[in-house]
């Protein structure tokens, strides 16, 4: 890669979590606090709502199915509203959730508050990717991958991976050729309050950079509705 080349994938970079940041502190706060909330929302609003909790049920079955929840240290890396973060620190994991968006913390921290008696096994952080460290046995990102490119993509997997030291749990939204052509023609994120670019990523590419990483994928899911489309991979550190 060339000076130029480098300097313009850092400066997309920026821009990208800028656009983010943005967006999740000001309407698009507003937006997905009541699609990830129970109160009325419109009905593409309720289908994605529908599409996301299906995808947080399907991670949460398959760590509850292993048994060994309580005490498992786990990096919910994107937690938003607390989603996923809440029900783990429920189950006895210990929780650390960060997400780029300060609202989407302030949330998390209020809803955890009315449910955790105890949320001593949950930390809450204002934190974007790049600037998450520490060892968890298992490291969870959901949905976030739809807001970078496949370079930005490619490095954060990279970081997740070298903080996870047993398993990585991944979401994005595949690349297909119905779902680039809903994008192309306006339908994949409807509403007047869409703000972040839409990125779509082919599951072969981040098959690949899961392996580049030392990972080898042991369990998937799809999420399909309407308005909400979600792969979901579950990889684990191979020995050796």
């Amino acid at each position: 890669m060339s000076v130029l080349e480098n300097q313009t994938a850092i400066q997309n970079t920026v821009d990208d979590k800028t656009v983010v940041r943005e967006y999740f502190n000001a309407t698009g706060f507003e937006r997905w606090q009541r699609i990830y909330g129970d109160g009325e929302v419109n009905k593409v609003q309720l289908d994605i709502r529908t599409g996301h909790q299906q995808t947080v049920d399907t991670v949460l079955e398959w760590l509850q199915a292993d048994g060994n929840l309580v005490g498992l240290t786990i990096a919910d890396a994107g937690c938003g509203v607390g989603s996923l973060s809440i029900p783990l620190a429920q189950a006895g994991a210990k929780v650390d959730g960060s997400d780029i968006s300060e609202k989407m913390v302030e949330e998390a921290k209020s809803r955890a508050g009315e449910v955790l008696a105890n949320a001593s096994n949950l930390s809450l952080a204002v934190q974007d990717l790049e600037s998450l460290s520490g060892k968890y046995h298992t490291v969870i990102c959901l949905d976030v991958l739809i807001h970078y490119p496949q370079e930005q993509a490619e490095q954060m997997i990279a970081h997740l991976s070298s903080l996870a030291e047993s398993r990585l749990i991944l979401s994005f939204a595949p690349k297909t050729c119905t779902l680039s052509l809903l994008k192309k023609i306006g339908s994949f994120f409807p509403g007047p309050s869409k703000a972040t670019r839409a990125y779509l990523h082919r599951e072969a590419d981040i098959v690949k950079m899961l392996a580049n990483n030392g990972f080898e994928v042991q369990r998937e899911a799809m999420t399909r509705t309407r308005f909400y489309f979600s792969r979901l991979l579950e990889a684990t550190r191979t020995v050796g």
